[in-house]
């Protein structure tokens, strides 16, 4: 497995895991992603930004995340400081193909290491309340649970928030 940023190039192949992932996590009660996004504007502004990252396995996009410093204003709800700088990982996803290899790890891995690399020591995810996998993967790898929180452009919907220090 690759870990490598995303181009513009390959923007049609992570719409094609987009579009396996999206129908699994609806089908299990996760309503986070739809058919609107994420999207393909989402996915240039994240490369002109040099925040998207891909893992490649045998040269096929396997999966991909968004690791930014953006976080949410609603990570207040629950206790964290959000003027405080940290790495987020948005738009965590895996092609069913891959499952299983470890993919999102490596991933999250990543972040951490772009943490390292620009000295920042606090890393924060959040994931749809449904989303059993992440949920167990984010402890596994250190992440602490830090609540639960609604988003205000996905109404209806709950989100946990979980935070890794890499400081203590």
């Amino acid at each position: 497995m690759k870990i490598r940023e995303a181009t513009n190039a390959d923007i049609p192949a992570i719409m094609e895991v987009i579009v396996e992932v999206v129908p699994l996590m609806r089908a299990s009660g996760n309503l986070q992603w739809d058919s609107s996004y994420p999207n393909f504007a989402v996915f240039a502004e994240d490369i002109a930004a040099s925040q998207l990252w891909v893992a490649e396995i045998d040269g096929a996009i396997a999966g991909l995340s968004a690791i930014t410093t953006e976080q949410y204003p609603e990570y207040a709800d629950v206790g964290l400081d959000i003027n405080e700088t940290a790495i987020v990982t948005h738009r965590l996803a895996v092609s069913p193909r891959y499952r299983g290899k470890g993919i999102a790890a490596s991933l999250m891995q990543q972040a951490e290491q772009v943490a390292i690399e620009r000295g920042i020591n606090t890393l924060r995810v959040d994931t749809n309340s449904a989303n059993e996998a992440t949920r167990k993967l984010f402890p596994k790898i250190g992440y602490q649970f830090v609540g639960e929180m609604s988003l205000h452009f996905r109404p209806g919907l709950r989100f946990y928030c979980y935070e890794k220090r890499l400081d203590q």
